[in-house]
């Protein structure tokens, strides 16, 4: 698009510290327009009147401008509607930056006016250029001296921030200076690596993804990975807990029915004990899941949901009906009802679904675990069932 000589409006989605807020000064400057950097968090409507007024007057001596909006999403929707006319006009060229997914946290309005880019976190690569950079740039750490294990330690700690990174070199090249910076002072100045779960925003909803589908997938390492890396970020305990117990009863069903009495007893114990001694009941319930055999049996309700739909007020079989009066007994209610306790084998075989629906299977038993003593079951009890 530069090199056509046309910039148009943008949304660029990515991580904290991958580069969007220089990727627009470096827009700017090859398009030569004024960089105004704004900020969703600390200003306002009223500002944002008085930058558009700027552009306008700029605009008559022959510059256009750059309008840079840091956390873009945290706008509101007026706040975002604001910004409209001004685009259409041409008065600015906004670049918007967002860590959060635009399809959700941005209007339609807005995004349709917009190209949207997703960046990635920084790679290894990157890290380490930046690391060279800031031995030799004047603005950075000249005659930074880093020890191997320290360069390999920063840029894992970086966790594909590079802000992050030059936080953590600065801090360990003033606690060793003059000399070469140790793995031991970066491990000092390193807070909790784990910095990009907000229990708002896109990764809370990727790490828990992550975290059913790998007990799905019985991973069991991966499982207890993303378990850790919720916690250890500060995740609600209960919430994971109760992510739990949908699983037991979803991704594992009747293939282990006990698996639903471990997920509930942990919720339950998560909520008693709370943190951080809710790690134990947690680790386990997530074990005895991940290593489970896994049924999706449970979804057998969708299939029931649909015939209800299929034939609203499906009529009750009558032998089925309570007679709590007179009047309903006279009118066959109850009748023909065999109490299946008094039938040998405690099973009376009569069928009792609607007419509409006779012979139809909802629940099919998978072949694993404790679904093919049920898959026995229904098939003795098919062979002596009464036609419906």
């Amino acid at each position: 698009m530069l090199g056509k000589g046309h910039l148009p409006s943008l949304v660029l989605w990515g991580p904290p510290g991958c580069g969007k807020t220089t990727i627009a000064r470096l827009l700017a400057e090859e398009r030569g327009l004024r960089f105004a950097p704004f900020s969703a968090v600390l200003g306002g409507v009223p500002e944002l009147r008085s930058l558009f007024a700027e552009a306008a007057a700029t605009a008559n001596l022959g510059q256009g401008t750059l309008l840079f909006i840091d956390e873009l999403h945290r706008f509101s929707k007026g706040q975002q509607d604001a910004l409209l006319p001004h685009l259409e006009a041409g008065t600015v060229t906004l670049v918007g930056a967002t860590t959060e997914n635009p399809s959700f946290a941005l209007n339609r309005a807005l995004i349709s006016r917009c190209r949207v880019f997703a960046l990635e976190s920084l790679g290894t690569a990157s890290l380490e250029a930046l690391l060279e950079r800031v031995a030799v740039h004047p603005d950075g750490l000249p005659g930074l001296i880093l020890e191997p294990a320290a360069r390999e330690l920063l840029c894992r700690l970086a966790a594909g921030d590079g802000r992050r990174l030059l936080i953590l070199v600065e801090a360990a090249h003033a606690l060793d200076a003059p000399g070469s910076v140790q793995a031991a002072t970066v491990a000092r100045v390193a807070a909790n690596p784990v910095t990009d779960h907000d229990a708002d925003g896109e990764q809370h909803y990727d790490v828990a993804s992550a975290f059913i589908k790998s007990m799905r997938a019985s991973d069991v390492q991966a499982a207890l990975y993303y378990l850790a890396r919720q916690l250890e970020a500060g995740e609600d305990p209960r919430f994971v807990a109760r992510r739990l117990v949908i699983f037991a009863a979803e991704d594992v069903g009747l293939a282990d029915p006990q698996a639903l009495v471990v997920a509930t007893s942990a919720l339950t114990a998560t909520q008693n004990i709370g943190m951080p001694e809710a790690i134990y009941p947690l680790s386990q319930a997530v074990i005895y899941n991940a290593t489970a055999p896994k049924s999706n049996g449970t979804k057998a309700y969708f299939k029931a949901a649909e015939a209800v739909r299929r034939h609203p007020g499906a009529a009750v079989p009558m032998f089925l009906r309570n007679a709590p009066t007179a009047l309903m007994g006279e009118l066959g209610y109850g009748e023909g009802y065999i109490y299946d306790h008094d039938a040998p084998g405690h099973f009376a075989g009569q069928s009792c679904l609607p007419r509409e629906f006779s012979g139809e299977q909802f629940y099919e038993p998978g072949n694993f675990g404790f679904e093919k003593e049920i898959a026995k079951r229904l098939a003795w009890w098919a062979a002596r069932r009464k036609p419906g």
